[in-house]
């Protein structure tokens, strides 16, 4: 399993970021910059797709918005900041924004309401640790972790004390799974992981 080129000679910003190649896509966790290189894989884009297919209907009438990534979510660590003092700026796989007011020209600032990464070997342990840590952090109300290889799904709610559960709740590919933020949506997993 490969691991993502890093840049941690010092604290990276957004201000940074923006100055970097186009062609290269980058993340900013706390100040280390993460390289996303290559691009995701066509599974992985199929099962992304899968998602959106049952997300967008959804979303007709309703507030809420629904990004892919390349889409940037930047995270500050207080509000008063400039956007270009901002130390963390991620590209989830999907975000869903139920608060307008979040959204920006160049994406969003200030975290989601719901979250899927899907794993690859690129990134998996930057999901399933780094990424997890921080979207708890920063109050991401649902982030749902999808394991293509296996074909399941974790998904992590925020309790009432801001923290996600220890043992996520997992569905495996045949299941359908209630969404939390957006009450009434159900994703049925046979239409992800099968791309029917």
């Amino acid at each position: 399993m490969g691991e993502p080129a890093l840049k941690k000679d010092r604290i990276y910003t957004y201000g940074d970021y923006k100055t970097w190649p186009e062609d290269e896509r980058w993340e900013l966790i706390d100040g280390v910059a993460w390289n996303m290189s290559p691009a995701p894989g066509r599974f992985h884009q199929e099962y992304l797709m899968g998602f959106i297919a049952q997300i967008l209907p959804f979303l007709e009438g309703n507030p809420c918005k629904v990004y892919t990534a390349p889409f940037d979510v930047l995270l500050p660590d207080h509000l008063e900041l400039e956007d270009d003092e901002v130390t963390t700026v991620v590209q989830p796989d999907i975000s869903v924004i139920c608060d307008k007011s979040k959204l920006t020209e160049k994406g969003c600032t200030g975290a989601p309401d719901w979250i899927i990464e899907i794993l690859s070997p690129f990134t998996s342990r930057k999901d399933m640790s780094i990424k997890y840590e921080l979207y708890q952090r920063h109050g991401v109300r649902e982030y749902w972790i999808v394991d293509p290889g296996n074909k399941y799904v974790h998904v992590y709610l925020l309790d009432e004390r801001g923290s996600y559960p220890e043992d996520p709740k997992i569905y495996l590919r045949d299941a359908v799974i209630e969404c939390t933020v957006l009450e009434g949506l159900q994703i049925d997993l046979k239409r992800v992981f099968t791309g029917e």
